[in-house]
């Protein structure tokens, strides 16, 4: 028996593992610590009323022999595919088929699924600083040498820039936006540029769009199919997880346009076989409390939770502003990204941070070489505990 070696190029522990196992030893080892985590992004906030009565509805259902649930459709059931087709795409004036939307255990999956098919000789070009999952699944897939650096820095708003002529051209380009980790947004004339030279080069754009609840500007697309020609050209990855709270719960959904052909077949095709061979689908009581949230009242409920996480966003960013560091996001996102001091690199200064105001944050060199001098915070807190890690920071680096 052989293993899969591509495993073997890769870090020894995923990058919030090892912020987790790091905290815990300092907690082990400091017994009276008052820790603070504002690193992974995780909710705190419950579910909403509207999802809490669709899932006991759909449990006393699961109890009755008349209403009980087996296995779901393969792309998940209609009643919620058809609130998502409208909700989040007729009513904001997009054209997207039914059949185009697969349900899904959440977006972190279909990022590191959809990769099944592709072909392994693929390009891939990845932005930097960017969500680890993105690089770990490709190397995974033996694409190690087969991946082109973005490189994004705050001189360009941590926006990659497109290649040049005469560089190499990507098959597959990532794009994540409002982005993780730096918080950064893309106004809809940018994300032209990207549909226009996908387009043109026959290229894919996988668009990571898990944080478009968090958009409150109007400039600022929530799907990239509000660009036009990006249905030829591009697959868009939903999440209820920030959006709804579901990160426990675990449903989100991919969209694959028809009009994506490449070598003559259709990806929405491929991927429908994929899902349906190694996905068993989403649970019908998560299908139930997702479908929940499409209503007045349920969109009422998420956006006062959404609001909430917003404003800690914006504490943190004036936050640490006011301690003294450069610091990016903070709007239109859940994420703030900030320069660390000189003298340290990302991981001391998570040790420094835990170890003088006992906040937990996220190492920017975790996301990649470019993020290295930075460190991001997250608005996913409670309203006490985020604004006294704000300010001990501020007791501590401010000037």
């Amino acid at each position: 028996m052989k293993i899969n070696k591509n495993f073997l190029d890769l870090e020894a522990s995923y990058l919030f593992s090892t912020v987790n196992k790091k905290t815990r030893e300092f907690i082990a080892s400091h017994p009276d610590s008052d820790v603070i985590k504002l690193s992974i992004g995780d909710v705190t906030k419950p579910l909403c009323p509207v999802v809490i009565d669709a899932m006991h509805k759909a449990v006393d259902e699961m109890a009755d022999e008349k209403t009980f649930r087996g296995y779901p459709p393969e792309q998940g059931y209609d009643f919620v595919r058809e609130k998502i087709l409208e909700w989040d795409y007729t009513k904001r004036g997009i054209d997207i088929k039914l059949d185009e939307i697969f349900l899904s255990d959440g977006a972190k999956s279909d990022c590191g699924n959809i990769g099944d098919i592709f072909a392994t000789d693929n390009t891939v070009a990845i932005c930097d600083p960017v969500y680890p999952v993105y690089i770990d699944t490709n190397i995974m897939n033996g694409r190690k040498d087969k991946i082109i650096i973005l490189p994004c820095s705050a001189e360009t708003n941590f926006l990659p820039a497109l290649p040049a002529e005469g560089d190499a051209v990507p098959d597959i380009i990532y794009l994540c936006f409002p982005n993780n980790p730096t918080g950064t947004v893309a106004p809809k004339n940018y994300l032209k540029q990207w549909v226009d030279y996908a387009n043109a080069h026959h290229s894919l754009i996988l668009f990571d769009s898990a944080y478009e609840a968090f958009v409150t500007e109007p400039d600022v697309p929530k799907s990239i199919y509000e660009i036009e020609g990006a249905k030829s050209c591009a697959i868009e990855l939903r999440s209820f997880s920030k959006t709804a709270g579901f990160t426990g719960l675990r449903c989100g959904y991919t969209v694959v346009p028809h009009e994506l052909v490449f070598d003559g077949t259709e990806l929405n095709a491929l991927w429908f076989r994929r899902q349906s061979t190694k996905f068993n689908g989403v649970s019908y009581v998560t299908q139930r409390a997702a479908e929940a949230i499409y209503s007045e009242e349920g969109q009422k409920q998420i956006q006062e939770n959404l609001s909430f996480y917003r404003e800690n966003a914006r504490l943190i960013f004036e936050g640490v502003s006011a301690a003294g560091f450069k610091a990016f996001g903070g709007k239109n996102s859940p994420y703030v990204w900030l320069q660390i001091p000189e003298g340290f690199t990302s991981w001391s200064f998570f040790d420094e941070l835990l170890e003088e105001c006992q906040v937990v944050g996220t190492p920017g060199s975790g996301f990649g070489k470019m993020g290295e001098g930075y460190l991001r915070l997250t608005g996913f807190g409670s309203r006490e505990r985020t604004i006294e890690a704000i300010e001990r920071i501020k007791a501590s680096f401010g000037r």
